[in-house]
């Protein structure tokens, strides 16, 4: 019997190349399709392998009679309408560890960069103008790193974190104090973590309870001069508390990697503020996890249409 897998945004060669050789599958790999056309095809097929850019919705699932599994080759399902998958029978899977180094080295690198001012002054000395005196920094060694969020992604941050001499603490709802001890973290509730970081970053998912957790009453509790790191979700932040925050001096500075709206709009007031770093969505952008996310997603999709083995299933 055949199954037929439709790959519909960019994959690395490498998991194109273990579904190709599966038994028993049909790949078609086409990525860059338009919704409508996606939706006449998508009828054709058993399983579907996305990364950010295909939105799984109900217009698609519509067309989708077929349907048994969608698996995203990344860790955020925001474009996969889990529940409506649900409804119809559709298992959904995810591959939450093979941009885990990749994510969580980038919020490191936005930490280092945002506390050295280091893509401004790159700027201008790249324009002529040598301002040795104008950008002075701040060391994190010593400073204290407010991280919301311990699972996969913010363990490693938490790691290379102590690696740098910082003092962690951590605010995660399912987290036990024998595990943040193992970790060598505090576990502090949420506004005594706004209270004492100077740095905060957030690695969770955009849910109801998370949508815009740092607005204008968290950035009111913080220290005067924090920094914030957003290399999770765009809409963990309220971008105009965020903006106001800045202008305020309350927010020294911040980087950012995601945005509620991407790609994020030319005239967005953040991109004019020299305190903001931005990355294009940057935390998956390595090629080890381009690879390790593509053969995740390949191996899972071949062990359920083999004998429904299901692997990272939400």
């Amino acid at each position: 019997m055949s199954h037929h897998v439709l790959v519909s945004d960019k994959l690395d060669k490498k998991g194109l190349q273990l579904l190709a050789a599966a038994e028993g599958v049909v790949l078609d790999n086409k990525p860059g399709l338009k919704p409508e056309e996606q939706q006449q095809i998508i009828g054709q097929y058993q399983g579907l392998i996305v990364r950010s850019a295909t939105k799984v919705n109900a217009a698609l699932l519509e067309h989708a009679k077929h349907l048994r599994i969608v698996i995203r080759a990344g860790i955020g399902v925001d474009n996969i309408d889990v529940a409506a998958c649900k409804a119809k029978g559709i298992v959904v899977e995810n591959t939450p560890r093979g941009n885990v180094v990749s994510a969580a080295e980038h919020a490191i690198a936005l930490m280092l960069s945002l506390a050295r001012q280091v893509p401004e002054a790159s700027a201008t000395t790249k324009r002529g103008v040598w301002e040795k005196t104008k950008f002075m920094g701040t060391e994190i060694t010593g400073k204290t790193l407010g991280i919301i969020g311990t699972g996969n992604i913010g363990a490693v941050v938490v790691d290379r974190a102590i690696g740098l001499k910082m003092k962690v603490i951590g605010f995660d709802p399912v987290l036990t104090p024998e595990k943040a001890k193992a970790m060598g973290i505090e576990l502090v509730a949420l506004n005594e973590l706004f209270a004492r970081a100077d740095v905060i970053t957030m690695h969770v998912p955009l849910l109801p309870s998370t949508k815009n957790i740092l607005n204008d009453a968290a950035f009111a509790q913080m220290k005067a001069g924090v920094l914030i790191i957003n290399a999770a979700r765009g809409g963990l932040v309220d971008e105009d508390a965020l903006l106001r925050a800045i202008e305020a001096g309350r927010v020294r500075g911040a980087a950012l990697d995601v945005f509620a709206t991407e790609p994020v709009p030319a005239d967005h007031p953040l991109l004019r503020r020299e305190e903001v770093v931005v990355t294009p969505h940057l935390g998956a952008s390595t090629h080890e996890a381009q690879v390790n996310v593509a053969v995740e997603a390949a191996e899972q999709m071949i062990a359920f249409l083999r004998d429904g083995t299901r692997i990272n299933a939400l």
